[in-house]
């Protein structure tokens, strides 16, 4: 038989890969038919003799290899260039998983074909590059379409399916006839609040105080604020490069993105607004489909959990219009799916093992195509295998177009997740904050109040908390993480919270390594004898990984270590105290970091790191001073070494600063002196005076300084003195070197603020320097330091409100109002203040502040909308104009008057950043507008900019920019592009326009 015949090679035309087919043709055919139909052969018995896989297998190939050649001409490659492709393509289909994935689409219910295994072996079989562009995603769509096509055409294979489709229909039968779950609502909430409803502390100590019971989600939860990331991951990009390389080899993160995009996804990012993240998850008309990111211990399981238990806790006759929330947890829908249990996500509901209750599928489908369940997919990151987690994320991707009415949610870590693919199935992404005060403050009312019942102890224990979080920097950026801010909350109960930054680090790590129960995990493996960690060894661990970590490429700046490095360093620890098997235990410890958050977690991506940074730096410093107290026997520090190898290398580098801070307060005293003297003697101009900044960072840290009395007093002195620090040489102002100026005096300013708080000479100092000193800036910054260091003292209030209504300099004025409205808002005259300053001060930048201020914190005030409007509307300086739209956009947002009003300012204002200001209020908060597009479309034709310089934005192009973006798919879009391309005034829109066109074109 001629199999090139049979298989249709030569009806096409323009086929250049006969030659790849021809050795099939000629003799080695049998063998590639069953390597090819490994998986699926049984079910074909009978027609390997009848010729029919052979044709089957052929006409596969000869289309894959169509398809294949169709890519590269897409690339505009010249028959000689396709040509080159033969041999790769010989070698290509010749290999035995590739043979296995082609192989794959005539299996019966195939969904989709291995394309990425497709992709990485070509790279892996080192063949000759794919012109950039290569789509091997739309390869593998088009190959299952026309293997699905032979099918159909075979008379035998066709028959074969439709037994299979038979075999299903009864299978199902069956199903329906025998014992199936029901679709209980209500047992369905009871299973909900019985797993969830307690806070789950099982990371942190509470042996003591068994309380766990009181503390339920509902009760407890803050909603944190998050903010949208669509291309920018900042804890992606913090990775050391080594590292991140390894993952972009091995697919776990995406394509390295140059520096200039980076800096502009990282602006754009910072641009976003800060929204409560309930805000987000009640909007499922804007967001039908979200990604919640966040480190770990940030909270992100809490937050599904809080929005499941909402609607469990809920009368079903009451909460009938609410969607069902489906809450899976994807670590055990992997485990069900690897299993066997399941093979989809209604399935695994269906009869899946570990869900808090079963719900008939059948019922579930209906549910879902009708839009009334939202679906939560928990811990992306919790799926270890990167090509398993790859699956499940064409899985939800599916499941959105299978269910367009489903409400989506899906939560992960950061590191290992890559957004491509649910970024283009259209989920949006939003990265949870740190908590803001307020909610730190919300969340220590809850904790006491459900936690203490008698009454004076409640109060007591929580003022103390939230005074150590107010007036310890080190407590306040613990306190930011919910899950180290529970922490110390269990501390606090115990004990006030040490001050001292030490200890208060040895004291919060005792609480993370007590559930670091490593015995216990070890005991439930029969393999293992039994092992002894204790507390002290944990220590010696955690300060071997965070010497490690500082080791690495980039150092301290990244808190991560590699599975493979850590395993190395237990493995290493575990044979020093001669435990049996300890490559074998150390995996097992490892394992135990992927299920909870210990001090030292799994980051994803299988990267681990410490669950906040500042246990890096206190274990890294931890591991000096412990050298240090081996000084005169091997493997320890001498002083000198300690300067040498430890202060010299890393003074300059401000990601160590901490460390080295930590150090000298864990030092003796005398020793500590002699660190600052070396410090001070370095030559630091050319660094900003980094040295004597850091110098003053670590004398804070020094508890007995009265014992360096000298150096600490020499050191103050140069602060002083950089206080007037000026250059030798005439600058121009508002340049580089009067940014530098500004930066070193202000920081001086600060410094002494900080450093030397309880010298009674400092508080004099500060106010001489507000009210007399020649440099603008630092008046304010000494005005800020003592309104925020000097709060309690009786003179503040009175000497403040005096410099906001009285001195002579308005930058004084400014950060006067500034301070007021942030300390001292319920101060009776705050208010009139700001009022007469937002509308009588003689200066804009003291209006603008006091607009700012008067709309943040008196939004309810009857005078704050009108007063707003007018100097909106009537203020003869464009920055206080500016100020005013934007807060009456964000604050004012459903008053029926402030669209008409933004609209008005957008084209009536005299100066384009009014009108651009308004323009970007208008197109993200009221795209939805019936006549939006019509009204940026008016203002992207008609704005009245006439450019002047390079750094202005034009009005125009931002109207231009929201079309795009906001209304790609409209009519008159395109025209609209093409028009500005061509004829608009300003050439950098006529470029902006014209790029687009291309991108377009592409």
């Amino acid at each position: 038989m001629d199999w090139l015949a049979a298989w249709g090679v030569y009806t096409v035309a323009g086929f250049v890969f006969t030659e790849v087919l021809a050795p099939l043709a000629k003799g080695a055919l049998e063998d590639y038919v069953k390597d090819f139909f490994k998986d699926s052969i049984k079910d074909f018995t009978g027609l390997f003799q009848k010729d029919t896989l052979q044709k089957a297998v052929g006409k596969a190939l000869k289309e894959f290899l169509q398809l294949m050649q169709q890519e590269l001409e897409d690339a505009e490659l010249s028959e000689e260039q396709l040509k080159a492709y033969i041999t790769p393509f010989n070698q290509f289909i010749n290999d035995k998983s590739v043979k296995e994935i082609l192989g794959s689409a005539f299996q019966y219910d195939c969904q989709a074909i291995n394309i990425k295994k497709l992709s990485i072996t070509w790279y892996q079989l080192d063949l000759l590059s794919l012109p950039e562009g290569f789509d091997w995603e739309q390869v593998g769509k088009r190959y299952l379409k026309k293997v699905k096509a032979i099918i159909r055409e075979s008379d035998e294979l066709r028959g074969i399916f439709d037994s299979k489709n038979i075999e299903a229909i009864q299978q199902n039968t069956k199903e329906l006839a025998g014992i199936s779950p029901e679709f209980d609502l209500t047992r369905y909430q009871e299973g909900l609040q019985e797993r969830y409803s307690n806070l789950n502390l099982d990371s942190l100590d509470t042996t003591v105080y068994d309380y766990r019971e009181k503390l339920k989600v509902w009760e407890i939860f803050i909603a944190q604020n998050v903010r949208e990331c669509q291309e920018y991951l900042p804890q992606v990009y913090e990775i050391p490069k080594e590292h991140q390389k390894r993952l972009r080899e091995s697919n776990q993160i995406e394509a390295d993105v140059n520096p200039e995009e980076w800096e502009r996804y990282k602006k754009v990012y910072y641009q976003q607004p800060i929204r409560s993240v309930l805000d987000i998850v009640n909007d499922s008309q804007t967001y039908p489909y979200i990604v919640i990111l966040g480190d770990p211990g940030s909270g992100k399981s809490t937050l599904l959990q809080y929005i499941a238990l909402n609607w469990a806790r809920t009368p079903l006759n009451t909460v009938i219009e609410q969607p069902i929330p489906l809450l899976i947890e994807l670590r055990t829908y992997i485990r069900n799916r690897d299993s066997g249990e399941c093979k989809d996500f209604l399935e695994f509901f269906h009869k899946g093992c570990g869900i808090v209750c079963r719900l008939n599928q059948h019922e579930l489908h209906e549910q879902l195509k009708a839009g009334k369940v939202s679906v939560m997919f928990d811990g992306l990151d919790e799926v270890f295998d990167p090509a398993k987690r790859e699956e499940v994320i064409i899985d939800i991707h599916r499941f959105t177009n299978d269910y367009p009415k489903a409400r989506v949610i899906v939560t992960s870590r950061i590191i290992g997740y890559k957004p491509q693919r649910l970024r283009d199935a259209q989920f949006r992404h939003f990265m949870l904050q740190d908590l803001e005060s307020d909610q730190i403050e919300d969340f220590l009312y809850r904790w006491h109040e459900l936690t203490f019942t008698d009454e004076a102890l409640k109060v007591s224990k929580r003022e103390r908390l939230q005074q150590a979080i107010k007036t310890s920097s080190a407590i306040g950026e613990l306190a930011g993480n919910p899950l180290l801010l529970t922490m110390m909350a269990i501390l606090n109960r115990k004990q006030e919270l040490p001050r001292y930054r030490p200890i208060l680090y040895e004291k919060a790590s005792e609480v993370l390594l007590h559930q670091w129960d490593v015995d216990q995990k070890l005991l439930e493996n029969p393999r293992i004898d039994s092992v002894t960690i204790d507390y002290k060894d944990k220590q010696a661990i955690l300060r071997q990984v965070a010497y490690f970590m500082q080791a690495a490429d980039q150092g301290l700046a990244g808190n991560l270590i590699r599975g493979d490095d850590l395993e190395k360093i237990l493995t290493s620890f575990l044979k020093s105290r001669e435990v049996n098997q300890p490559r074998t235990v150390a995996r097992l410890l490892i394992e135990q970091m992927r299920s909870r958050n210990f001090i030292l977690c799994f980051l994803g991506a299988d990267s681990y790191g410490f669950v906040h940074r500042t246990f890096l730096e206190y274990f890294c410093a931890c591991e000096f001073v412990e050298r240090f107290g081996k000084r005169g026997i091997e493997g320890g520090l001498t002083l000198e070494e300690l300067k040498t190898e430890v202060f010299s290398k890393h003074w300059q580098d401000e990601s160590w600063h901490e460390v080295l801070r930590l150090v000298t307060g864990m030092i003796d005293t005398k020793f500590a002196g002699e660190i600052l003297d070396y410090l001070m003697a370095q030559k630091g101009e050319d660094e900003k005076f980094i040295n004597l900044f850091l110098a003053a960072e670590c004398l804070l840290e020094v508890r007995n300084r009265s014992a360096i009395a000298v150096t600490s007093d020499q050191l103050l002195n140069q602060m002083k003195g950089l206080s007037q620090y000026d250059l030798p040489y005439d600058y121009i102002p508002y340049g580089v070197e009067a940014n530098l100026v500004w930066e070193i005096r202000t920081q001086a300013v600060s410094s002494v603020a900080t450093t030397w708080k309880d010298d009674p000479d400092t508080l004099p100092w500060l106010k001489q320097r507000a009210q007399a000193d020649d440099d603008s800036d630092v008046r304010q910054a000494a005005v800020q330091e003592l309104a925020r260091g000097w709060k309690d003292d009786p003179d503040t209030l009175p000497w403040l409100k005096q410099r906001a209504q009285a001195d002579d300099d308005s930058d004084v004025r400014q950060a006067a109002v500034q301070e007021l409205a942030r300390g001292w808002k319920d101060d009776p005259d705050t208010l009139p203040i700001l009022k007469q300053r937002a509308q009588a001060d003689d200066n804009p930048a003291v209006r603008q502040v006091a607009v700012q201020k008067l709309a943040r914190g008196w939004k309810d005030d009857p005078d704050t909308l009108p007063i707003l409007k007018q100097q909106a509307q009537a203020n003869d300086d464009w920055r206080v104009r500016q100020a005013a739209v934007r807060e009456l956009a964000r604050g004012w947002k459903d008053d029926p008057d402030t669209l008409p009003w933004l609209k008005q300012r957008a084209q009536t204002d005299d100066h384009w950043y009014v009108r651009h200001a308004a323009l970007e209020e208008l197109a993200p908060g009221w795209n939805d507008e019936p006549d939006m597009f019509e009204f940026l479309h008016n203002r992207a034709l008609n704005d009245s900019f006439k450019r002047e310089y390079d750094f202005q934005t034009n009005p125009r192009q931002y109207a231009l920019e929201a079309v795009i973006k906001n209304y790609p798919d409209h009519p008159r879009t395109l025209s609209l592009l093409r028009d500005r391309s061509l004829n608009d005034p300003d050439e950098t829109v006529r470029e902006f326009a014209s790029e687009e066109l291309k991108k377009l074109d592409q």
